[in-house]
C-alpha cells in the first residue's frame, strides 16, 4: 500500500538524499526498462543485509547533479507495476513489512512528479530471487552469494541451528547421570537409549545409521565441549576475574585468579556458572585509594537469567565459548552469535528472546528445577528487577567488529541516580541528548550536566557522537551508536511539523 508523504516532508527528505551517496542503505535508480531486475536484486540484497532505502525516479549521483536527477516514476510506469507485482511473487521467501512511500517534487523539466521510495526492512529470513540467485549488499552495489555464504547466513538469522544437526558421538557418551535425571523427571520408559533420543527428536537417521543430535551431546554428554571440538565447535563457558574496571594488555593480565572453565552438561553449566559468580561477588572487593570494602549488589535472579540465555541462546556452530568477565564495577556476559529472528538490541526488553535453539529451550525446561521456564519473560525480567534495585538496566550489544561475531549483555554494579530515568526516556524519544537538554530536564546548569555527562560516557552507560564538535556534542545509548545519515530520516520526521 502506498503512502503519500507531505509536500514539506518530502522535500526535506529529497535534500537529504540529493546528497546523499549510495551506501549499503541507500540506492536510487531510474526506471528505464533494465531497472526491475536489479531493482529486486536491490531489495533482495538489502533484506539479507541491514535493510535500507531504495529510491526509483532519481538518476545515478555519478550522472547528474542536483535537481538534474529527478526523473520521476512517470518516466517508464509500466516498469514500476512490473516491479510492485514481482515484488509480491518473485522474492522467496517475500520480504515482509516493506514499505512503499510516495514523494512528490518538482522534475527537472519543471513539472510537477512522483519519485517512490521502497523501504526495505532488514530480515530474519535468508530470500532468494525465483529462479535466480541470493543477493547480499556490499558498500554500494549487490554480490550474488555463494552456498558458503549462504549457509553462514542462515545460522547468523536463526533459519538453520546448529543443534538438530546430527554428529559422530557413540550413543554410549551420552547414558550419563544427565541422561537419567532427565529420563526420570520425563516419565520415559525403556531401556535403548537411542531409540528413546530418537522418539523424543534428539536423534535421526544419517543413511541407515541413527546418530545423535547435538542439542543431545550438549544436554546429556559429561563433556559435550570436548566432544564437539572435532567438528570444529565448542560449549564451554569461561569465565574471567579481573582487577580494577578494565582490562590490562602488558605481561602481566591484571587476572585476580586463573580463568576458570565451566563444562558439563548445559543445566549443570547453568548451575556451576552461576554458584561460582556468585561466590566471587561475595568476597566484595577492596577500593585501594580509600581501603573501604564494598560489594557487589547485582541481583541473584539476574545473573542467572543473562547466564541462561546466554547458554540457550548461543550460536553453537561457532568455534567459540561464552565468555563471562568480572570487573570491579561490572560482569560482562558474552554469547557466540548474533540476536536471530527480528529480535535487536534496541527490542529486546519490549520483544524478549527469541530461541535460537528450541530443542535446547524445550528439553531444557524438563529437568528438576530447571534454569528456565520457556516463557519468554526472563528478559523482561531483568529489566524490572534491575530498576527495582536501582541499578542500571541490562545494556546488550551486538558485537561484529570481531573474529567471532557475539552478543554481550552488561550488567552494571552502580546505582543510576533519579534523573537517569528521564535520560533514558529523552533519548529513547528523540535520539540522543545535549548538554542543554539536560540541564533542561533536570534543572542543571552546564558545568554540572557536562560533569553528569562525561560520568556516563566514563561508565559506558552514553556513547558521545564523534562526528560532533566539543561545543555541540550530542550522547546517545551504546545500542545507538553508529545511526547515520542511511537512515535517510526516521519515520518520526512525518510528525515533525517544522518540515512543512
Amino acid at each position: 500500500m502506498h503512502e503519500t508523504l507531505p509536500e514539506g516532508v518530502s522535500r526535506a527528505l529529497l535534500r537529504l538524499m540529493l546528497q546523499a551517496p549510495e551506501t549499503q542503505r541507500f540506492e536510487c535508480k531510474r526506471v528505464s526498462g533494465k531497472m526491475v531486475g536489479k531493482a529486486l536484486e536491490t531489495i533482495c540484497a538489502m533484506a539479507n543485509t541491514e535493510g535500507g532505502s531504495l529510491l526509483l525516479g532519481m538518476e545515478d549521483p555519478a550522472k547528474a547533479k542536483g535537481a538534474d536527477r529527478l526523473y520521476g516514476i512517470g518516466e517508464n510506469p509500466e516498469a514500476v507495476d512490473e516491479l510492485l507485482r514481482k515484488l509480491e511473487s518473485h522474492l522467496q521467501p517475500a520480504v515482509e513489512d516493506v514499505k512503499l512511500q510516495r514523494l512528490p517534487c518538482t522534475l527537472r523539466d519543471g513539472t510537477g512528479g512522483v519519485l517512490l521510495r521502497i523501504i526495505v526492512p532488514r530480515s530474519d529470513k535468508v530470500h532468494s530471487i525465483l529462479e535466480g540467485s541470493t543477493w547480499m549488499r556490499g558498500q554500494a552495489s549487490n554480490r550474488m552469494m555463494n552456498a558458503a555464504e549462504i549457509t553462514e547466513l542462515s545460522y547468523r538469522r536463526g533459519v538453520r541451528s546448529a543443534e538438530s544437526e546430527p554428529v559422530d558421538v557413540d550413543f554410549a557418551l551420552l547414558d550419563t547421570d544427565a541422561w537419567r535425571l532427565f529420563r526420570q523427571a520425563r516419565g520415559l520408559s525403556g531401556s535403548d537409549l537411542p531409540e528413546q533420543l530418537a522418539r523424543i527428536g534428539l536423534a535421526k537417521k544419517v543413511g541407515n545409521e541413527l546418530k545423535p543430535l547435538r542439542a543431545a551431546v550438549l544436554l546429556f554428554a559429561d563433556e559435550p565441549g570436548a566432544l564437539l571440538a572435532a567438528s570444529g565447535t565448542r560449549a564451554d563457558i569461561r569465565v574471567f576475574h579481573y582487577r580494577g574496571n578494565k582490562i590490562e594488555e602488558g605481561e602481566v593480565p591484571n587476572l585476580k585468579k586463573t580463568p576458570r572453565t565451566i563444562s558439563g552438561p548445559l543445566y549443570r553449566q547453568i548451575t556451576h556458572a552461576h554458584a561460582y559468580l556468585m561466590d566471587e561477588l561475595a568476597e566484595g572487593l577492596t577500593l585501594a585509594a580509600s581501603g573501604f570494602r564494598t560489594v557487589h549488589r547485582y541481583p541473584e535472579r539476574v545473573i542467572k537469567e543473562a547466564i541462561t540465555n546466554a547458554v540457550i541462546h548461543r550460536d553453537y556452530h561457532l568455534n567459540r565459548d561464552i565468555r563471562i568477565r568480572i570487573f570491579d564495577n561490572r560482569i560482562e556476559i558474552e554469547s557466540p552469535g548474533l540476536f536471530a529472528g527480528k529480535i535487536s538490541a534496541a527490542t529486546i526488553q519490549r520483544a524478549g528472546s527469541f530461541s535460537r535453539n528450541p530443542l535446547l529451550a524445550r528439553n531444557l525446561r524438563e529437568f528438576p528445577d530447571p534454569p528456565n521456564v520457556d516463557a519468554g519473560e526472563g528478559v523482561r525480567m531483568m529489566f524490572s528487577v534491575m530498576k527495582a534495585s536501582k541499578l542500571y538496566p541490562p545494556f546488550y550489544a551486538e558485537l561484529k567488529e570481531q573474529a567471532q561475531e557475539a552478543i554481550m549483555v552488561t550488567l552494571r554494579n552502580e546505582e543510576s541516580p533519579p534523573v537517569w530515568e528521564q535520560v533514558s526516556d529523552w533519548i529513547d524519544r528523540h535520539g540522543s541528548i545535549g548538554n542543554a537538554d539536560l540541564c533542561q530536564i533536570a534543572s542543571l546548569d552546564t558545568l554540572r550536566a557536562s560533569k553528569l555527562l562525561k560520568r556516563w560516557v566514563d561508565q559506558g552507560v552514553l556513547v558521545a557522537d564523534p562526528t560532533k564538535a566539543k561545543r555541540n556534542m550530542v550522547y546517545y545509548k551504546p545500542l545507538q551508536d553508529g545511526i547515520t545519515q542511511d537512515d535517510l530520516l526516521p519515520d518520526e520526521l512525518k510528525d515533525d511539523q517544522s518540515l512543512e
